[in-house]
């Protein structure tokens, strides 16, 4: 009797293997014949799994929101029962960042596949959704009138954050005294504009 293949474990080696080559040489050099060899199957195989390179790379970006959300939700759970909005926000966000060697590699999977869906519309869609879903959860935190404007301002600062993370540009400290610093201030100004 042939052995069963787990479909959903052979699509994540083969997306395993195409973050590696993307974090390792750019998403310009994604192609099914390099993540074939990077993954040790045949292009055949890849292609069984994948028919197009929009489809892969939407299935590794899947991976990644899968193992950022397992980090956002363990982070959380460490905060014990009823944490503040902003010790809330501030872990979600910490948890987000590139600042361990896994996180690293998927924010730079993320960062290029933002670049990837610049130019195109049709795979951009499923990332304007997640936009969408995490803007929804940071202004829930946020208790102040404006708070859909605050709430991008901090998405803005932890995509920002990421990039000067992933470059180089900040240490692992510095970005999070950047973060602490603007809660500070959105919480601070949150505070001050839900009193008046």
């Amino acid at each position: 009797m042939p052995k069963k293949v787990d479909r959903h474990e052979r699509r994540t080696l083969i997306a395993d293997a195409l973050m590696r080559v993307a974090a390792r040489q750019g998403v310009e050099a994604v192609s099914l014949r390099h993540v074939a060899a990077e993954a040790g199957v045949s292009a055949g195989m890849v292609q069984h799994y994948f028919r197009t390179k929009d489809e892969m790379m939407a299935f590794a970006m899947a991976v990644v929101r899968e193992r950022t959300q397992v980090r956002v939700t363990d982070a959380i759970a460490r905060l014990g029962d009823d944490p503040s909005p902003r010790l809330l926000l501030r872990t979600m966000i910490a948890a987000v960042l590139p600042l361990t060697e896994e996180s690293c590699a998927d924010g730079r999977v993320a960062l290029a596949f933002l670049a990837y869906a610049a130019v195109r519309p049709e795979v951009a869609a499923g990332m304007r959704e997640d936009t969408g879903q995490m803007l929804d959860a940071v202004a829930g935190l946020i208790p102040a009138h404006g708070r859909e404007e605050y709430a991008a301002g901090v998405l803005a600062l932890m995509e920002g954050l990421g990039i000067h993370l992933l470059g180089g540009h900040y240490t692992a400290e510095q970005a999070l005294a950047a973060l602490d610093a603007h809660l500070d201030l959105v919480f601070g100004s949150a505070e001050g504009a839900a009193g008046r």
